[in-house]
């Protein structure tokens, strides 16, 4: 389910942490399904418990799950105006990247293209 890399320069709790964050996004993890606990990843992973905690901490700092003492941890269900924000962020951003990408001779149609193909 969550795959790591462990000869990667990305931090462990950023790899956890965008792992999940794509799990939820795809779909595969669903509104107030509970996700994996701590200690069960950790576990998996063979990844210090407070790795973990910190990838959830973040994760529920940008919205994407919620706590419930003694019950775990659940996918949120996304709310318009935060997402709007969060679309407003994703976009300036992604207009930042595509004007440095087309100054360094990135084709138009290749970003067209890799943005259709879902950014693969």
């Amino acid at each position: 389910m969550i795959q790591i890399d462990y000869r990667s320069q990305k931090a462990m709790y950023e790899q956890v942490r965008d792992e999940i964050k794509k799990l939820i996004m795809k779909g595969i993890l669903k509104v107030d399904e509970a996700i994996p606990s701590v200690r069960e990843i950790a576990g998996t992973l063979a990844i210090n418990p407070n790795t973990i905690q910190r990838a959830y901490r973040e994760l529920e700092n940008e919205g994407f799950v919620y706590s419930v003492k003694g019950k775990g941890t659940f996918v949120s269900p996304r709310e318009d105006a935060e997402q709007t924000e969060r679309i407003e962020e994703l976009m300036s951003q992604f207009t930042a990247c595509a004007a440095e990408l087309l100054y360094l001779g990135v084709s138009k149609e290749s970003l067209l293209e890799r943005l259709e193909k879902g950014g693969k």
